[in-house]
């Protein structure tokens, strides 16, 4: 039975223990329910829980560990020959004896006997079959994947008997436990708060988990390659050591990608925040309830387009538009119509950028605003304040610390953006403050190294966690700060 298919039924037992443990509750109580402490859906939901939840965890436990016997008894038929021979050699057998497993299921009796009495070669009747080998077939093999199959196959009936039987188990169990007293209000409640520590320990565990992984690849970087070089290097140029260079591996220089990426970002922040604050205070404060229901939504369109949508909107419209309109005016300048902006830039990827940055700043700074108490409203125009002076002067005070929070939040979304920066700044690794000239980012580069089919043994591949955990370091201070800004000058209103 599929793993699918035994989920499906486990939920349809589930299902099945609802509408059971219901009915019982019903009965439990005569007809009055006043008489039950818990609500009959929430007996229903108690019996469904031990229904589903210890069959699928132990569902869970048998795939985890299933495979592993598998293997191990599959391994423990191998020949000492092999065996011998490391583990390396062992696994490269393994996966073979995994492919002709899968192949046997294709032959017929005829071709599988001919294969025991040795009259068939292995390979040639598995690639006849579409099933490729890395190497020759040997004699083993066939054994050692007709016990694989066998196993496998034993496993799978007695997990989904062990499986079935368990949710059955549970059910009967939770169904035996209800009366009119019993507290399964408590007992759901209580798993769903476990439920709850669950999926929030996992947020933090997949943290923990992402920078420790890239803790531990950016330490082999920084023993093949000093941290003074990687931090303080002006030069990006990571090539693979040549015939004659000594030994050289090329330079590794962070400064050149962290200036493009906080050049970048920053004239994106120059483009968005002031449309985006702008149009928040007028959606906030001017705009009627009607515009705002429509206008709102609009806006925030933009914060669903994927960035790769962007990129191509960059590199088809607004570099060639940059590019073309710099060259009109220097013409009209000095005669010479040659183009001073470049397609890839700066410029080109911080408006884009700043395009799609702009949901972000409004949608925040739109609910900052709304948040500011209507009394301070009120009381600055009852002191003959105008609209707009009531704006700058009370409202956009208030909520000050919760907008520069918001936009500390949107630099850090900023500093992050991958596609956008490809396509229309181009991979250009420099140092310079021209904005029509290309640059490039961190993240563009994290890319650029990790592409292609080479291992992370060398400083080449390496250079990507240390890049990795440099710019998770760097959003993570800006989001710190940002909670920090809003927590400290944050106004308590009643």
């Amino acid at each position: 039975m599929s793993t699918s298919l035994l989920l499906l039924i486990i939920v349809l037992i589930g299902f099945i223990a609802y509408f059971a443990g219901r009915a019982r509750s019903f009965a439990r109580s005569n007809g009055k329910l006043a008489s039950l402490h818990s609500l009959p859906g929430y007996h229903g939901s108690y019996v469904a829980i031990w229904a589903v939840l210890p069959a699928t965890l132990v569902l869970a436990a048998w795939l985890i560990a299933s495979p592993l016997y598998v293997d191990y008894s599959v391994r423990a038929t191998f020949p000492d020959a092999v065996q011998g021979q490391g583990g390396a050699t062992v696994q490269l057998a393994l996966g073979q004896v995994k492919s002709v497993a899968a192949g046997l299921d294709r032959l017929t009796a005829a071709e599988t006997a001919a294969l025991e009495n040795g009259s068939a070669n292995l390979r040639e009747t598995l690639a006849a079959k579409g099933i490729a080998l890395a190497g020759e077939g040997e004699s083993y093999m066939l054994k050692a994947a007709q016990r694989f199959n066998t196993i496998s196959t034993y496993s799978r009936w007695l997990m989904s008997a062990v499986v079935l039987l368990v949710a059955l188990a549970g059910g009967l169990y939770a169904v035996r436990n209800i009366s009119t007293r019993f507290r399964a209000r408590n007992q759901v409640e209580r798993v769903m708060l476990a439920a709850l520590i669950v999926a929030s320990s996992i947020a933090v565990l997949t943290t923990i988990g992402i920078a420790g992984s890239m803790l531990s690849e950016a330490g082999r970087f920084f023993s093949m390659v000093s941290p003074t070089e990687f931090f303080f290097g002006t030069v990006w140029d990571p090539r693979f050591a040549a015939a004659g260079s000594g030994g050289a591996s090329g330079q590794f220089g962070l400064l050149p990608l962290l200036a493009g990426t906080l050049y970048i970002a920053f004239v994106a922040m120059l483009f968005a925040v002031p449309i985006g604050l702008f149009a928040a205070i007028y959606m906030a404060e001017y705009a009627s309830p009607r515009l705002r229901s429509t206008a709102k939504p609009l806006l925030e369109v933009l914060a669903g387009i994927p960035t790769i949508v962007y990129g191509f909107f960059a590199l088809v419209t607004v570099g060639p538009f940059l590019r073309d309109i710099s060259a009109q005016l220097n013409g009209l300048l000095t005669g010479n119509y040659q183009n001073f902006i470049q397609g890839q830039s700066v410029l080109t990827a911080g408006i884009v950028m700043g395009i799609m940055l702009i949901p972000f700043v409004s949608s925040l700074s739109d609910d900052i605003i709304t948040q500011v108490p209507r009394a301070l409203r009120d009381g600055s125009l009852g002191l003959g304040a105008t609209r707009s002076e009531t704006v700058k002067k009370v409202i956009l005070p208030a909520a000050l610390p919760g907008i520069v929070g918001a936009l500390l939040l949107t630099a850090s979304r900023a500093v992050g953006e991958t596609m956008i920066v490809v396509l229309a700044a181009g991979v250009a690794a420099r140092m310079q403050l021209n904005p029509f000239e290309p640059m490039t980012t961190v993240t563009v580069k994290i890319v650029h190294q990790l592409t292609g089919d080479l291992e992370f043994t060398s400083p080449q591949t390496l250079v990507a966690f240390a890049l990795g955990i440099t710019l998770f370091v760097i959003t993570l201070c800006l989001n710190i700060y940002a909670l920090y800004i809003v927590r400290k000058y944050r106004e308590q209103y009643e």
